[in-house]
């Protein structure tokens, strides 16, 4: 037999699965004999075939059958569909009783010995599904974290491989002494404990000693390293925190149903309500953005979740104009706790940044300099799922920030929006052992997705959360429901949601659904969900599971981001040389003379914006730039399906949003040098148009109406105030304000650096006001009828239609009709709507199909709204003819008759 230590596969690593008590799924060879080997602190060490420091070991026979149907199923990542070697694992038995469980507490490894007698490989094991096995049936029925009953609170933390749990108790949130209280292990593998009522607002961490396998070790941190194969006391936060001290040191014993924590304005003001899903216009906004630079806010105020009770401030006048418009939600960029700002002010660096000139390098230095220890960032950076973020909060302790929140929300509600929250259940901010990670420090291994060889796996941009393990998924339903019941936030935007399963979010959406107004105070059947569903990273491939990706959430009424729309609409996203235009900057009508494209392309891209104008569904029937009669589903946009829809509320329609340039940023990249800025303005409200006057919800970025301008940033994320500023009175739009950050941005400063030292490129405030009250009238108009919010897909096939479309459709013309003589009358004020894009540069007269003889009229909002343009938009009845100015959206009514009325 072989003695030597020559290294083996899997050494510090962890390539086998540990599925169930009778099943270890391993990557192993033909002929290979298998034992595992178990220590109960860790420290098992291999000489050649021989492992010293082990407590016992067991024979590990090869399963006849290999693995179950079941276990393919839910583990696909195992089979030979996608393992490096083409074949599916192979199933090994313990041939002896074992105490799994108890084996779970320490290190566990397997060794593989060949036919010859050597070792071919060692290496510990992925654990998570042999603790959902053992567990996660009975621990989902535990309230974990904090709970009150009469006033006395009970902790419980899930922590099966524990040694042991202690809670540490502090007298507030500041003090160094504690009261350490040892907790009691249920069966379930929680530990609890019950307190009495002086706890109440107490701050607390658990002492959680637990065995910590090499790969709960970052790599790049040295100062984890002594940790890994030991048993180490780990002082953790609660992952279930519903209160935290400052900067998240520790969590704080939080009663959400305490009425100091409760203000008026949340107890008494009602969400308004939304029946119609397809109602739904969206505003997003970033807290800090909102107020930071505001000088109408009070200084201690700005930035703040109560900069939204300052009723007097640009900003809320900005909010309440547009609810009066039509608006009716906002959605809130990050707001639970994240790791990557300080939370109290004085720690928040702060710096001069100078005004030297549009094309300066100056302002991004400066602000490049306190970027990652400022008070800025987007937030896309979870510590604490259940939590207020405390940086946007005045007091930051526990109940403080909870009270803060609230009151925002209600503000927001009085406002007349509806409040949507940004959640981010696919990666947190750390892991491993790492200073801010909570969840490898008490169940090792577990709440991350695992590669391979048992390292972290980082697609998204850090350690993936793998709600696919039953008690990962379990900690986001219920922080879902906690903000949902306990804050009344009315739906949910989620952050890179095709890392989760598709089932988690019918279960998501099952569990919503389910809360009622007498029982939980809010109406979940009616909380929108939606998310980006891109197809990337470890879970697009369909390995762990049916990612929620577009296309895959048919008849769940949960949204996914439009994208084929807004690029159709914008073309691709910029990388400095203009080189793809869309509809709403040029195309072929107006080319930058950079980009290529023809009449054809442009009647393609403009297909793909009329199903998204028809709620994105696959049923819709158009007329198609080739000649043939198509279904959305056979419309093709770069190689994906344009029309993937089952219902128009399964798509959110939109322009632009926080990620990449603004809209305005990106049209001047896109339209020709030179273009004159009414002609800019006219086109960001036509581009606005396509979203907002199409079936499915539409998304506005907050500012966009308002020509928002990040100085041509295309990633603003840590940018600072500076680049991320908004002006709500419309004075200024943030353009040329210096070259953005050089982080993303500076291979193409030459680029922009044309664009942004020509002054006639910056917006007046003139043309400000322009671009806002067209945007103002394109709201009214989509709430001025039913019409353009039909709300099923049945209907939008009745009523729907695109006349003068096909291969000889005018370049730049985009027209739909909806008739409301089919079907069931849904407007008994009008008869059907006709509306009537012109994106070129000319006006445009053209004969409508089928319309000749009635007696359609501008609408009244535009008849009477502060666009002179639009009102030179004719109407020839005899003839069903439509003469449009250049650059224009135009809105026509048909006036029901008396018999129809």
């Amino acid at each position: 037999m072989d003695t030597t230590d020559e290294p083996v596969r899997g050494e510090g690593q962890a390539i086998g699965l540990w599925l169930d008590d009778e099943t270890i799924a391993w990557p192993g060879g033909e002929g290979s004999t298998y034992r595992l080997y178990y220590a109960a602190r860790g420290g098992m060490k291999r000489t050649g075939a021989n492992v010293a420091g082990a407590d016992g070991s067991v024979e590990l026979a090869v399963k006849g059958g290999g693995l179950t149907e079941g276990q393919k199923r839910r583990d696909p990542y195992i089979t030979a569909s996608y393992t490096p070697d083409g074949r599916d694992y192979t199933a090994l038995r313990p041939s002896g009783k074992i105490d799994v469980a108890e084996i779970l507490k320490g290190q566990a490894s397997v060794m593989e010995v060949g036919p010859d007698g050597a070792p071919i490989a060692f290496s510990s094991l992925q654990t998570a599904r042999v603790l959902d096995f053992l567990y996660a049936a009975a621990a989902r029925r535990r309230r974990h974290g904090v709970s009150f009953d009469g006033g006395v609170p009970t902790l419980s933390l899930w922590a099966p491989t524990a040694k042991s749990v202690a809670l540490r108790l502090y007298a507030n949130g500041d003090v160094a002494a504690y009261e350490e209280h040892p907790m009691e292990r249920q069966s379930d593998g929680s530990w609890t404990i019950e307190g009495d009522a002086s706890w109440a607002d107490r701050s607390y961490v658990y002492d959680v000693e637990v065995y910590i396998p090499p790969t709960s070790v970052t790599k790049e941190d040295a100062s984890q390293q002594g940790l890994a194969d030991t048993v180490a006391h780990n002082l953790v936060t609660d992952p279930n925190s519903v209160g935290l001290t400052t900067d998240s040191k520790r969590s704080v014993v939080l009663d959400l149903d305490d009425p100091r924590y409760q203000p008026e304005s949340w107890r008494a003001n009602a969400a308004p309500a939304i029946s119609n899903q397809a109602e739904r216009s969206i505003l997003e906004m970033h807290v800090r953005d909102f107020s930071a630079t505001d000088a109408t806010v009070p200084e201690r105020l700005r930035g703040t979740y109560s900069a939204f009770s300052v009723k007097g401030s640009h900003g809320m006048a900005y909010l309440r104009e547009l609810a009066r418009a039509g608006m009716n939600t906002i959605h809130l960029l990050p707001t639970y706790d994240f790791g990557s700002v300080p939370e109290s002010r004085a720690a928040q660096a702060t710096v001069d940044v100078p005004d030297s000139g549009a094309t300066s390098q100056d302002q991004q230095a400066a602000v490049g300099k306190v970027a990652d220890i400022d008070a800025y960032n987007w937030g896309y950076d979870p510590f604490h799922y259940t939590t207020p973020e405390g940086s946007y909060a005045v007091k930051q302790y526990g109940g403080e920030r909870t009270a803060e929140y609230r009151d925002m929300v209600g503000n927001l509600h009085a406002a007349g929006y509806q409040v949507v929250q940004d959640v981010v259940y696919n990666h947190t901010y750390a892991h491993g052992q790492d200073e801010k990670s909570v969840f490898e420090k008490i169940v090792p291994g577990y709440y991350h997705r695992l590669g391979y060889e048992g390292q972290t796996l980082t697609t998204p941009c850090c350690g993936e959360f793998a709600t696919e393990h039953a008690m990962a998924e379990e900690l986001m339903v219920n922080s879902l429901l906690t903000w949902a019941k306990a804050y009344k936030v009315d739906g949910f935007r989620f952050d890179l949601m095709e890392f989760n399963s598709v089932g988690t979010m019918k279960r998501i959406r099952a569990e919503l659904d389910s809360l009622t107004l007498e029982k939980d105070g809010v109406d979940g059947s009616q909380m929108y969900l939606y998310g980006e569903g891109w197809s990337f990273g470890t879970t697009a491939d369909g390995s762990r599971f049916a990612p929620s990706v577009q296309g895959t959430l048919g008849g769940t009424g949960i949204g996914t981001f439009n994208d084929r729309l807004r690029d159709a609409v914008h073309g691709s996203q910029s990388d400095g040389k203009n080189d793809t235009q869309g509809f709403g900057n040029g195309l072929f009508t107006d080319p930058n003379g950079v980009a290529g494209g023809d009449a054809d392309m442009l009647r393609s891209y403009t297909d793909v914006i009329r199903v998204g104008l028809a709620g994105n569904i696959g049923s819709i029937e158009i007329h198609a730039a080739d000649g043939t009669l198509k279904k959305g589903s056979e419309v093709y946009f770069n190689g994906q399906v344009a029309g993937y829809g089952t219902q128009p509320t399964e798509t959110v329609n939109y322009v632009d949003a926080h990620d990449n340039e603004t809209l305005f940023d990106l049209n001047m990249w896109k339209m020709p040098g030179g273009s004159r800025m009414s002609d800019r303005v006219r086109m960001n409200t036509l581009s606005l148009a396509t979203a907002t006057l199409g079936q499915s919800p539409v998304f506005w970025h907050a500012g966009t109406d308002l020509l928002r301008s990040k100085s041509m940033d295309r990633n603003s994320y840590n940018s600072g105030d500076w680049f991320n500023a908004v002006d709500w009175s419309g004075k200024e739009s943030n353009f040329g304000v210096g070259l953005p950050p050089a982080r993303d941005n500076s291979v193409r400063w030459k680029a922009m650096s044309s664009y942004m030292s020509d002054p006639a490129n910056k917006p007046g405030r003139a043309d400000i006001a322009a671009a806002h009250s067209q945007a103002l009238d394109l709201l009214k108009l989509r709430a001025s009828t039913p019409l353009f919010t039909l709300g099923d897909a049945a209907s939008i096939r009745e009523k729907v239609s695109f006349p003068n479309s096909g291969p000889s459709a005018t370049p730049g013309l985009l027209v739909m009709n909806i008739d409301d003589t089919k079907g069931k009358d849904r407007d008994g004020m009008l008869d059907g709507v006709l509306a009537v894009f012109n994106a070129s540069p000319k006006p445009i007269t053209e004969k409508i199909e089928g319309m000749e003889g009635k007696a359609y009229e501008l609408s009244e909002v535009q008849a009477k709204g502060s666009d002179d343009v639009v009102k030179a938009t004719a109407w020839d009845r005899a003839t069903g003819t439509v003469t449009i100015p250049a650059r224009t959206v135009a809105v026509l009514t048909l006036q029901a008759t008396k018999a129809d009325v």
